[in-house]
């Protein structure tokens, strides 16, 4: 019978949502009140008291409506939609148009000048335009990615990006495919077994009581897999009703699992001021598989197990195998005189068969801590370039390892190794079945620990 590890449920985020209100209202209070005070000292005749009241209050006014109102329409609001809406930045030109708006409404404010007020009005009407326009870009597109099926690690493989429009009249302008804003890892609440000791500085075999307890504690979430896009593309100009697409150029440097949740639409268009963003869910994965090169291991490997597996067989052959000594039984034709002259025995030529040796590459997944993390990288990237290799040159051959085949599928068996981990209680080389194929072996195993029987009909190649 298990013990299984009762997992509490994650906390909602409560703390960040009260302290944002609470931020609010505080600081639309206290912009309330220096307007309020403003106008006291307004009508007692102190202009510069006026000035920096009037000021402060809008100061105070437009940065909770930057920093704290669009994340509480984001809680407050449900639906993606509205959700997007919301979603925007300030960039630094729209920070400085912001400082040039108070001050001239400062200045209106002191000096009552109705030009003043209509100038202010045309730079706030400017920031609302900029957020409509911005909206309307980024609305009734839709994305479609299209990556490769096979990929390799350290290769530079292309994909595409369409970026669709589906308004009727309206042009999307200045758009750019982003990846996703990085989210905070999540912790959660795990409760788990551990043991209450009195007294507590006492070592566990001194303590006078020790019973059976529960210890609380938050722990982060398991790390999310490696985004497939990293990079950026600007799509100046999707016409209405028409779609634009981009070639994608990727490149991985690892095997491995990578995956893609999202993709991000911003704009800044038409004045630069508000930076706009929109999510596209959109879920893809790829399986990136170990780097196939011709290194100085596999060059040298290579023609040490064609000599290998050719000397198992003998046949009627055209590829001459060797000389060996007459036994009853042999053909006439097969005599080779001059050897025979020379050693004053019946010698005979031996060919090679003709017809092509099976091959099984088998990949021996060693134990956690057993080799060095580069080495056993290493030990990867071998048997997948062997595989690729036998799979390219030869017609029967398998591949074997820890949870997959025996089996003739190559993409197969470089998908499990793309995804393969060190893992205890792996090792196959005992159950391995002799079926007279010629073995390739990748283990870290000393060949005392390999059967003869099979170590004799193989190659090893060691982690």
């Amino acid at each position: 019978m298990t013990n299984s590890t009762p997992v509490l449920p994650s906390r909602a985020p409560l703390p960040e949502l009260w302290k944002r209100s609470l931020i609010a209202v505080l600081g639309l209070g206290s912009a309330f009140a220096a307007a309020l005070f403003s106008t006291v000292t307004r009508e007692a005749g102190n202009v510069g008291t006026t000035a920096v009241l009037a000021g402060a209050s809008l100061l105070l006014s437009v940065w909770v409506g930057i920093t704290t109102v669009p994340y509480l329409a984001r809680r407050v609001v449900s639906g993606a939609r509205w959700q997007d809406a919301f979603d925007f930045e300030v960039t630094r030109a729209g920070m400085i148009y912001v400082l040039a708006t108070l001050l001239i409404g400062v200045a209106a404010l002191n000096t009552a000048n109705n030009l003043l007020y209509l100038i202010v009005s045309a730079m706030l009407a400017a920031v609302l335009i900029s957020g409509v326009c911005s909206s309307l870009a980024l609305g009734h597109l839709e994305l479609k990615v299209a990556l490769p099926r096979h990929v390799f690690a350290g290769e530079t493989t292309s994909g595409s990006l369409d970026l669709g429009n589906s308004k009727r009249w309206i042009p999307s302008f200045s758009v750019s495919v982003v990846p996703p804003k990085a989210r905070k890892q999540k912790e959660h609440w795990r409760a788990e077994r551990s043991t209450f000791g009195f007294p507590p500085s006492r070592p566990p075999e001194r303590q006078w009581l020790r019973l059976t307890d529960w210890k609380i504690r938050r722990v982060p979430d398991l790390p999310v897999a490696p985004s497939v896009f990293r990079g950026s593309l600007h799509f100046a100009l999707i016409p209405p009703r028409s779609s634009v697409k981009a070639d994608l150029d990727l490149r991985f440097e690892r095997r491995g699992l990578y995956r893609q949740d999202a993709f991000a639409l911003v704009t800044a268009f038409p004045f630069g001021l508000l930076v706009k963003r929109r999510r596209i869910e959109l879920a893809h994965e790829l399986i990136v598989y170990p780097a196939i090169d011709s290194t100085a291991e596999v060059s040298r490997i290579l023609p040490l197990l064609a000599g290998e597996d050719q000397s198992l067989h003998a046949g009627a052959g055209q590829d001459l195998l060797r000389i060996r000594p007459y036994v009853p039984g042999d053909s006439a034709r097969h005599v080779d005189w001059k050897a025979t002259a020379k050693s004053g025995a019946l010698k005979v030529r031996e060919f090679a068969r003709d017809e092509e040796t099976r091959v099984r590459i088998v990949f021996d997944n060693p134990e956690p801590g057993q080799v060095s993390q580069n080495a056993y990288e290493s030990g990867v990237q071998l048997a997948a370039s062997l595989a690729w290799h036998y799979a390219a040159t030869r017609s029967q051959v398998s591949f074997v390892s820890a949870g997959f085949g025996p089996s003739s599928d190559v993409w197969g068996f470089l998908r499990h190794l793309a995804l393969v981990q060190p893992a205890a209680n792996t090792l196959i080389l005992h159950g391995l079945p002799e079926t007279g194929e010629y073995s390739v072996i990748v283990t870290a195993q000393p060949d005392a620990s390999i059967p003869s029987a099979l170590r004799a009909a193989s190659h090893i190649c060691r982690l």
